[in-house]
């Protein structure tokens, strides 16, 4: 049987983020229609107006001052324990994100029946189709992205991480993880599952949690029905921000696999970034320093890792 899901507790992590929410909180109204729902939105500690913006734009959201940059999953975090109890399912929203219309409840509707996460169609802010949905993190999509590219190998559905065959976005179906950024999570997969793992602070949080709900047993669905726009951030542009994705991500596939296939998994990421650096891609280079400093690998990820990286 379907889950049924009536009332929704919405979690907005915010940092810096004053000139994104005008546009966010004005879509939650359609975005969310049919259901009851509740905001919480989470600063970790803007130096922007955010906070203010936020309490002006939406006088009835729960507004949490962490009063520190703890990151993406400890927001996450805190906006549950601040919703309280009583909700039927956690939609996990970034800042940038826009809803259409109905897509809340396109998601909901298939929740249940194993279904714990729920994801929807994203475009940018062009309308261009955002390739959300992955494979889980293996030697063989590895050693296929560092020869021939992600999205290359995205276009075979088995050898690539991302799904990068527009065909795939134009139906239901379940998938290994999603891209984070508008996510709905039944309260079953979340009392199941727990908080999400606060020390990834950015990039591989999402991966991780839905790997570990797919582990107790629940499916992350792909729902095209259910559709949002997703302006996008800048860890492809920031050399910073583009280390600490790749270093989660080798960080992540060694605590599933192992050290043996660890080593492995971090060879073929080297190969990847280290082509890409001789290129000149200066977030590339970045990562290859990161990627070569025992120091940088083993350090906690925070805001300084990123300033130092």
């Amino acid at each position: 049987m379907p889950h049924l899901v009536h009332t929704v507790a919405v979690v907005v992590v915010t940092y810096n983020s004053a000139h994104l929410l005008a546009d966010l909180v004005g879509s939650l109204p359609g975005g969310l229609a049919g259901l009851g729902w509740r905001l919480v939105i989470v600063d970790n500690a803007s130096t922007d107006d955010t906070v203010a913006v936020a309490r002006r734009l939406a006088p009835q959201a729960t507004v949490v001052e962490t009063g520190r940059n703890g990151g993406y999953a400890a927001g996450i975090n805190a906006g549950v324990a601040a919703a309280g109890p009583g909700f039927d399912a956690v939609l996990v929203l970034n800042p940038d994100v826009r809803l259409e219309p109905g897509c809340v409840a396109a998601l909901a509707r298939e929740l249940g029946a194993g279904v714990g996460v729920a994801v929807p169609h994203l475009v940018d802010a062009e309308g261009r189709l955002i390739e959300s949905m992955r494979g889980a993190p293996s030697l063989t999509r590895a050693f296929a992205d560092a020869v021939v590219g992600a999205n290359r190998a995205g276009r075979v559905r088995w050898a690539g991480e991302i799904v990068a065959s527009p065909a795939e976005y134009e139906r239901a179906q379940d998938t290994d993880w999603a891209e984070g950024s508008t996510q709905l999570i039944s309260a079953s997969c979340w009392r199941a599952c727990g908080p999400w793992d606060e020390s990834y602070f950015l990039y591989s949080e999402e991966t991780e949690f839905h790997l570990r709900a797919r582990d107790r047993g629940f499916r992350v669905r792909y729902v095209p029905a259910a559709r949002a726009v997703h302006l996008g951030g800048e860890s492809t542009t920031s050399p910073g921000l583009w280390a600490l994705l790749v270093a989660n991500r080798v960080r992540l596939f060694t605590a599933r696999r192992g050290r043996v296939q660890g080593a492995a998994y971090w060879l073929m990421v080297l190969a990847r970034e280290g082509s890409r650096a001789l290129l000149g891609k200066q977030t590339s280079r970045r990562a290859v320093r990161t990627l070569l400093s025992p120091r940088r690998m083993s350090a906690p990820r925070g805001p300084e890792w990123v300033a130092s990286a």
